[in-house]
């Protein structure tokens, strides 16, 4: 369970209530928007202090894949806060190879992430498959268009996690999920899930709810849980 969290509170929660993997966003700047870079040092700074180990991922915001010099010198500043995963999106399109050859020759330890509102481009996840990152991801731009299930049919999702696996990297999904979508991805059984709409008490801009994170992480990890609202 990988949970998206905007501040050191939020952290702590996610940490405190089972989550596996704790990513660093601004939900309310987009899919993969960015927290500021102090903000971020800040988070994983509290998340050490507080003896949390478990691995901590940042996104650099939502670039383009025209601003590769952007796109890079962000992935340098946000690798340099100390997490263990920069998350980069990647957009359809002929320029894309170009940033996934320049991210897998960079110092830091990234993690792209497939915009997948139109589908999983498979040349493109082909090439990624062929580049030394440790996880490849698959997530939606519009939060407001339904789940990751929606824009992408499972036969094609099923296609992207042997693709990935075959390659010997981890593989994650992530968009607009929610608990209603857990029986898929334990179908799918990906090597993550990323969550925010699912365990906030409003829209995925509002606050973290500490009974629906727990809630999920127990229906994750195959605990019976009594039944939460979508």
């Amino acid at each position: 369970m990988l949970v998206s969290v905007r501040s050191v509170p939020e952290a702590l929660l996610a940490a405190g209530a089972g989550a596996d993997f704790i990513d660093l966003k601004e939900p309310g700047e987009g899919a993969l928007g960015g927290l500021p870079v102090a903000t971020i040092a800040a988070i994983v700074r509290a998340l050490r202090a507080h003896g949390v180990a478990s691995p901590v991922s940042a996104t650099i915001g939502d670039l383009p894949m025209h601003a590769l010099q952007r796109i890079r010198a962000q992935v340098e500043a946000v690798g340099a806060c100390g997490v263990d995963y920069v998350k980069v999106g990647i957009e359809r399109g002929p320029q894309a190879f170009a940033v996934l050859d320049a991210l897998a020759a960079c110092d830091r330890p990234v993690v792209p992430v497939f915009v997948a509102d139109r589908g999983l481009d498979a040349a493109l996840v082909a090439h990624a498959c062929g580049l030394p990152f440790p996880a490849l991801m698959a997530d939606t731009a519009d939060k407001q268009a339904g789940s990751l299930f929606d824009a992408v049919p499972m036969a094609q999702l099923r296609h992207f996690l042997a693709q990935v696996r075959a390659a010997g990297q981890l593989v994650g999904l992530a968009g607009a999920l929610r608990t209603g979508d857990v029986p898929l991805l334990q179908a799918l059984a990906p090597d993550f899930a990323g969550f925010r709409s699912a365990v906030c008490v409003g829209d995925r801009a509002t606050a973290l709810c500490p009974q629906r994170l727990a809630a999920l992480a127990a229906l994750l990890r195959g605990q019976a849980v009594e039944p939460l609202a979508a």
